[in-house]
């Protein structure tokens, strides 16, 4: 059993069909694609991609698709968000993103996106744009391991796959026992919680944002084992190999 994870296609049509070429010419056989968010982006193509989304090729699977940064930003322009405002999208691009991002998404698709789900929790593994917290935030290798581990304790996952940051890494986090102390005015209370085994924090790449060069992984939940995928489109070039990411 294999599944496909990539988020990020941010609105980029060849890249995301230069991942679907990808993934049919691989021997192993893909059960699941999972889309971490960010399908559409502040471009032209965005209702050509959903439709793609929507409707695979015969031979393709069928994608689980949940929530991302631009989806909540998209929606919010909509005033079908949960923030009234969009504020985030001011402080990070400017007010003449409010506009681009409005030109390029149309309200027909307002439907699909506002029935995305916020993520998915498959196994012992959680699936999920940002983190637990929300969509916004970005965990990266340099989250702190306290940070890290808290958004794993709250769905109890032992694997957090996540495509905020854009980038690929796998953050482990060792067997551990934590200790915690609560004092009201009743008194002081302890409790004491173990992780047998070690957790993960997988960053799985981007695929549209970087012209000619998408990057996703594959995980077998079997094995545990995770793999790096890196291609290269477009015209004149080929498709690149994986690498290993450990187990």
């Amino acid at each position: 059993m294999t599944w496909a994870i990539l988020s990020g296609i941010e609105g980029n049509l060849a890249a995301y069909e230069a991942v679907l070429a990808d993934l049919q010419q691989r021997p192993e056989t893909i059960e699941t694609l999972f889309i971490l968010g960010d399908v559409i982006g502040p471009t032209a193509d965005n209702l050509k991609l959903v439709e793609r989304v929507q409707q695979p090729r015969p031979g393709e699977p069928r994608p689980a698709v949940c929530l991302g940064w631009w989806e909540e930003q998209a929606l919010t322009l909509y005033a079908l968000g949960r923030s009234g405002e969009p504020t985030e999208l001011i402080e990070r691009y400017g007010m003449a993103m409010v506009k681009q991002l409005w030109d390029s998404v149309p309200r027909e698709l307002t439907g699909w996106l506002s029935q995305l789900e916020f993520g998915f929790m498959e196994l012992d593994c959680l699936l999920i744009h940002g983190s637990p917290a929300g969509v916004s935030e970005a965990l990266t290798p340099e989250t702190s391991p306290l940070r890290l581990m808290d958004r794993l304790q709250r769905l109890q996952a032992n694997r957090l796959f996540c495509g905020r940051s854009g980038q690929s890494f796998v953050y482990e986090i060792a067997a551990a026992q934590s200790t915690s102390q609560v004092t009201t005015l009743a008194g002081s209370s302890q409790s004491t919680w173990e992780r047998p085994g070690v957790q993960k924090v997988i960053g799985v790449g981007n695929v549209g944002r970087e012209p000619g060069r998408a990057s996703y992984v594959l995980y077998e939940p079997g094995s545990d084992q995770l793999r790096q995928q890196v291609i290269a489109y477009g015209a004149g070039r080929g498709f690149g190999r994986g690498a290993s990411l450990g187990r």
